[in-house]
């Protein structure tokens, strides 16, 4: 890796480290993220009909994409743990051609770092969950386009994404 890039998780020799926040001031931090869960056409319908083997998929899914968010700083090993305010999980069916389920995160708090990688990883593991309930109708079921939508708060400021 090059070493002109500004990386804040990386010392000159090119070691990892956690970044120091301590003299950060704390602000209202927010961050919105999405992945989609995208279905062979037969297993979507049956998705949306309700025909799933394990019962209920929504608020499995919904529990773990919370209860991921909270944990983020066991699985990412340079992220700082935060004490969240708030996380909300929502899944809806994709409003186009596409047979996909659509999960966002979004997470806030009042703090020093920013709250992208628990939004991030707050989707990701919604989305595995519903894999994981729904993955008896279709082993062809795709996990994509996982991706920050929205930040603020922060040195850096807002950011949306295009």
């Amino acid at each position: 890796m090059s070493k002109n890039l500004p990386l804040s998780h990386l010392e000159e020799d090119g070691g990892s480290r956690m970044v120091d926040v301590g003299a950060k001031s704390q602000t209202r931090r927010f961050a919105e993220a999405e992945a989609l869960v995208r279905y062979p056409e037969k297993a979507f319908h049956q998705v949306l009909a309700g025909e799933v083997p394990k019962g209920g998929i929504v608020e499995p899914a919904r529990v773990a994409g919370i209860l991921a968010a909270k944990r983020t700083s066991e699985l990412i090993p340079m992220c700082h743990g935060l004490l969240l305010d708030w996380v909300q999980i929502t899944i809806d069916a994709c409003q186009t051609p596409e047979c996909a389920l659509r999960v966002r995160c979004r997470a806030s708090l009042e703090g020093k770092t920013g709250v992208e990688m628990e939004a991030m990883v707050g989707a990701c593991v919604a989305a595995l969950t519903l894999y994981d309930m729904t993955k008896a109708l279709d082993k062809g079921i795709v996990l994509e386009k996982v991706r920050l939508l929205e930040k603020s708060g922060g040195k850096s400021g807002p950011w949306r994404a295009q």
